[in-house]
């Protein structure tokens, strides 16, 4: 399979975005947003999009998705509250937690969001009594050991419960329409997905025969993203998984709620080291970013991020960390680079989830500033460097 290439800044780019607004500094491609969309779009056409905000709720990101016409997965009234500040109806959001509050089902009454998606009885009467007549899907639980992180420890419905589940949520006056599952993220293969849907038919067959014509399956999500040391042929994945659903679900409404496959690609960190020093013989480089910003992937997402030296010389084993006065603040031991120095700079691609959405102000720190790189490439690069790099793709492996 042709690898796919993906927004990443090149060294003329990061050394001028670094010079004009500082470091640390988050860059997003909207360019590189609308290109994952389309692809799940084109491999997965029945598929009905609706972006897990979680992932990274930039504002832009929200209104370019708002404006390419995709759906979108809240967990709470924040998520709730935000995107309708930004004219999405309630319409196109799903309140996709299943575990709810009393303050999220209200603001899904008040801003009209009437799917949501439920794994017990306890909340099926709190649904049934804020947002009676509520489109509910029920999560079934899939084990998955191989997904990155494993979303079921915490959430879905054991098989053996789900129909009773489903009848109860029916006899609440509940619209009970369909199952919805997450194989866990950053799944590699369609395997699971498959199993999955395996469960799922059982379920609608059962269902039929007990007086109910399920009609929507939500697939969620775990479409994977590149990853150091991990190899997954996407487009061979997402065929599997569009036959199967053409196979055993025709006529059934399809939705999907990616989140790290639509932003996780997107994004660019352009990070400063400010101090070397050597601990028990190991070299150890500071930068102005770190476990309590947008390396709080490191700790709550278990992610591996590429560190890019733009220098040239001999691979040493390092220690990263962050500028905190916290001794947690450590992001990689025996890390592989090239020698630094002070004010030498680090680009981090595929920065785009579950980073800049969990960091914080700890100690004091300032989050990672945002630019948009479309807004600012043209202005912000000389002619003459623009000349230069006029043969070269701006998004690359």
């Amino acid at each position: 399979m042709k690898k796919e290439k993906y927004f990443r800044l090149n060294k003329e780019e990061t050394e001028a975005l670094a010079q004009e607004y500082g470091t640390p500094l988050l860059v997003l491609s909207l360019e590189q947003i609308e290109k994952n969309y389309r692809l799940l779009r084109t491999h997965l056409p029945r598929v009905k999009v609706f972006y897990a905000i979680k992932a990274n709720p930039h504002r832009r990101i929200l209104e370019l998705m708002r404006d390419l016409g995709s759906n979108f997965d809240v967990a709470s009234d924040g998520e709730i509250m935000e995107l309708s500040s930004l004219g999405v109806d309630g319409s196109r959001m799903i309140y996709a937690n299943p575990m709810k509050t009393v303050n999220g089902l209200r603001a899904c009454r008040n801003a009209g969001v009437g799917k949501m998606t439920f794994d017990s009885a306890g909340e099926i009467d709190k649904m049934a009594r804020e947002c009676p007549g509520a489109t509910v899907l029920l999560r079934i639980r899939i084990d998955n050991s191989s997904a990155h992180v494993d979303l079921n420890k915490k959430f879905g419905a054991a098989r053996e419960q789900a129909l009773e589940l489903l009848l109860k949520a029916r006899d609440a006056g509940l619209d009970a329409a369909g199952i919805a599952f997450h194989v866990g993220s950053q799944t590699t293969s369609a395997d699971p997905y498959l199993y999955a849907l395996d469960i799922a038919r059982e379920i609608f067959e059962e269902a039929a025969v007990a007086g109910m014509q399920l009609r929507i399956m939500d697939i969620g999500g775990g479409f994977p993203i590149p990853e150091p040391k991990v190899r997954f042929n996407l487009q061979e994945m997402l065929n599997q998984i569009n036959a199967r659903l053409d196979e055993d679900f025709p006529g059934v409404e399809i939705w999907a709620e990616p989140g790290r496959f639509i932003c996780g690609t997107a994004v660019n960190l352009i990070t400063s080291v400010i101090g070397v020093t050597e601990r028990d013989g190991q070299p150890w480089y500071f930068l102005d970013e770190g476990l309590y910003g947008t390396f709080s992937g490191v700790l709550f997402d278990q992610w591996d991020f590429k560190l890019i030296s733009f220098k040239e010389g001999e691979q040493v084993a390092a220690t990263f960390a962050g500028p905190s006065c916290d001794s947690l603040d450590i992001m990689f031991r025996g890390k592989m680079t090239v020698r630094q120095e002070e004010g030498d700079l680090i680009l981090v691609p595929i920065c785009g989830a579950y980073t800049s959405a969990s960091a914080t102000t700890f100690n004091g720190f300032s989050k990672a500033n945002f630019v948009v790189w479309e807004d600012v490439k043209e202005t912000l690069m000389a002619p003459q460097l623009l000349k230069a790099q006029s043969k070269k793709e701006y998004f690359s492996c």
